[in-house]
């Protein structure tokens, strides 16, 4: 009966741990994303000549960005 308890209590650690992972890797990749990856991603857009693509993505973005601030 106590192994049964151990086994149970077991899982529940390692779930709750495993949701911690989930949610430090999100939380990781969403500022790698929006701190690295997109703006290398326009500059890439506007030296290949693809401006008309970039400039709206920078204005939506922009306006995602004010809306959602918590300010």
């Amino acid at each position: 009966m106590l192994s049964l308890l151990f086994a149970i209590c077991m899982i529940w650690f390692v779930g709750k741990f495993f949701v911690f992972g989930l949610r430090a890797s999100w939380g990781i990749m969403k500022l790698l994303l929006t701190v690295i990856f997109f703006p290398l991603i326009l500059i890439g857009m506007v030296i290949g000549g693809l401006m008309y693509i970039a400039f709206p993505l920078l204005i939506v973005g922009g306006i995602i960005a004010l809306v959602t601030s918590h300010s």
